[in-house]
This record gives structure tokens, sequence and C-alpha cells, in this order.
């Protein structure tokens, strides 16, 4: 193996990471890869740029703890959904009205977990729940959003939405699918989403950066220096509505009016344990570890063809033949996902490749940042660890 060959393939990375920061696609990011390859395991590293860039400038380090977004979905409530099947407690064809009997409303019987994990249950893929609690709090002065009874106003018009076509259809990726799994966690398990997550895989896989509200469970609103725990945590988008930069308070307008715990965004954590998950992922595939439950890691892992066009697995996305997200090498034995605030993860179940690659591109540039960086990158790092 020709490793002088690798670093110089690996340094195109480098640069090509450099120039996006350059080129304000995004103030920073932290990228790590990893490969096994002729008995040894190669790994890529790279930290650089900017956590925050207002109220004041932070360097981005390997240690910096991301708003995930959308990676809640499969790091935290479908890999809940997975230990609930592994204990019984549900089934993937379960109708999901068995649970949450007001999901039945609208013509929804026939929905199941299985319809929500491929996002094909014929839900609408979002709608601003936040919009109306935040104009009946500017009429009344009354407080309702990041409450108790916020999160179940919004939690029983999801649950009792109509269906915008059969299920099982057409799959149309979107966040309503992911809320209502989280509140079936929450009404199985008989515990908050964020407990399970934290007691069933954060703590046995070592993530031991990873939770939900990274601030605590209240948002402390005040001016002034932020405390060291925010200064870890990479900013997001400067809200129009919110009226600050989110720094530490999720970015998914849903999730902060429903106290900052969802099914389908609210997750942090550094990108280290990012890669702990996808490791212990992999090694459940190929039957090296049951820190994740092996046979429903597989099971998971597959296509479901619901529609049979749909490329979608059990809450996670495969690669889509020439315009994946994943690039030109991943093959068709992988499984991914992507955040809206940057972050993404991919992993090769047959060559062992993960690449985890974070970054805070909503802070500040969102609207001109269109982010082509992530397959570039993808391809950019595959093509180094197999040099030579």
């Amino acid at each position: 193996m020709k490793l002088s060959l690798i670093k110089r393939k690996l340094g195109k990375v480098e640069r090509a990471l450099d120039k996006a920061i350059e080129g304000a696609e995004m103030p920073g990011a932290v990228v790590l890869a990893r490969m096994p390859r002729e008995g040894e395991v190669l790994e890529f590293a790279w930290a650089q740029g900017l956590s925050v860039v207002r109220p004041e400038r932070l360097p981005m380090t390997r240690e910096t703890v991301f708003d995930l977004a959308s990676l809640t979905k499969n790091i935290a409530t479908t890999t809940a959904i997975m230990w609930l099947v592994e204990d019984g407690l549900v089934a993937l064809d379960d109708p999901v009205a068995k649970f949450l009997p007001a999901f039945a409303e609208r013509d929804k019987e026939a929905v199941t977990l299985r319809h929500l994990l491929t996002h094909s249950a014929g839900l609408k893929p979002w709608r601003g729940y936040h919009e109306p609690m935040l104009e009946k709090e500017r009429k009344t002065g009354e407080r309702i959003l990041c409450t108790a009874e916020g999160r179940e106003w919004i939690l029983d018009r999801v649950l009792r939405s109509a269906r915008v076509h059969e299920p099982g259809e057409a799959s149309v990726y979107g966040d309503l699918d992911f809320i209502v799994l989280g509140a079936l966690v929450e009404k199985v398990s008989g515990l908050p989403l964020e407990r399970f997550c934290a007691e069933r895989v954060f703590e046995p896989l070592g993530m031991k950066e990873t939770r939900f509200l990274p601030l605590g469970a209240e948002w402390d609103e005040a001016p002034g220096m932020p405390d060291l725990q925010r200064r870890r945590i990479a900013a997001t988008e400067n809200c129009p509505w919110r009226k600050r930069i989110l720094w530490g308070e999720v970015h998914d307008p849903n999730a902060f009016a429903m106290g900052g715990v969802a099914g389908h965004a609210g997750l942090f954590a550094p990108a280290d344990d990012v890669m702990r998950f996808a490791q212990a992922f992999l090694d459940a595939w190929h039957g090296r570890s049951d820190a994740l439950p092996p046979r429903w890691v597989k099971e998971f892992a597959q296509r479901q063809r619901l529609p049979e066009n749909s490329d979608w697995a059990l809450g996670w996305d495969t690669p889509t033949q020439g315009q994946s997200s994943s690039g030109q090498y991943f093959s068709e034995d992988s499984v991914g996902h992507l955040g809206f605030t940057g972050t993404s993860l991919w992993i090769d179940l047959q060559t062992e490749a993960i690449i985890v690659m974070l970054t805070n591109r909503a802070h500040l540039i969102a609207k001109r940042s269109q982010f082509a960086l992530r397959p570039k990158v993808h391809d950019l790092i595959i093509e180094g660890l197999t040099a030579g």
C-alpha cells in the first residue's frame, strides 16, 4: 500500500473543504472517515473553520457538537423503533393506530410502522405548526412554544392529520412520519424519547456527548457571554422569528416548538459519537457485535420498495444512482442520511467505508449555500483511501 499516495490523494479533500470555507459555502466542518484495507483501518480526520461566526468567533474543533437535524431520524428514532421490534413490543407491519388510536382518524387505519419508516404513509411532508402557536402568543401574551401544552397541541394535530395518498402509493420524504414515530416510542416504552434513546442507544454505544437539549430543558434567552457548554456547540441560523442566532437550541421550528425533543429533529452530537454509532451499526450488520440487534440491523438496511421505485430502507436512505449525496463510489449496499443544518452520514455495508460530515452550513449563509459539496468530498475521500 502506497501510504504517500494515499496522503497525497487525501490532500485533495482538505483543499476542497478549505475552498468551500473560503467560498462561504459553510463557516466550518468536521469530517471523519474510516475504511478497512489490506488488514489496516485507514482513517481521515479534518476540522477547520469556525463553529460560531457571531456573536463571537470560535474555532471549529473535532470536539464541536452539532445540531444533527434530520440525522435524529435514523440515529435516534429509527434505532429506538428497532429496539422495540427486537423486544417484541411492536412489529413493523402493525398499524400505527394500534398504539396511537387518534392516528386512525381521517382514513389512516391501514398505515403501518413500515409505511412511516419509508416515508410512504401518505402524510404531508411538512407543516409549520409553530406558526399558529407563535401568532397566538403574540395576540394573547400566553407562552405556548416549548411547553408541554404546545407539544401536545402539535402531536394531536399531526396524529389527526389527513392522508394525501394511499399508504405505499408514493414515498415523499418528510418530518411528520417521524414526529408520529417519536410519539409511538414514548407511548410503547412509557419513557420520554430522550430518555429511551439515552438508555438504549447512546449510553450502551459510548456516545457520551450525544443528547437532546444540550443546554438543559430550559432555554436561557438572557443576553451575555455564553457558558462553557454552549461554546462547544456550532451555531446555526440567525432565526428571523426567534430573533436570535440559534446556538445550542434546535434549528427545526417544529422540534423547537415541541420543547426541543422530537422524532424528526433535536439531537446534538460531535462527529466522533456519530462515527461510534456508524461503526456499531456496521459491526451489527456483519454479526460482529450485538450492541445493536444484528437481525434487525440487516432488515432495516434493506430497500423496502414502497413503492417499487423507492430507494428508502427503514429509516435510512440508500444511494440513488447518479444523484446520491453519497457520491459515485458507495455501493448499492449502503445506507445514509442528511440533515438540513449541513450534516450527513454514509455507511457502505460491503466495503465498510464510513464518512461522517458535520458542518454548520446554515449559520448565517443558508440562503446562498446550495451545498453540492457532500458528493464531491465523499468521492475524494474514497479515491484517497483506495489509492495505490
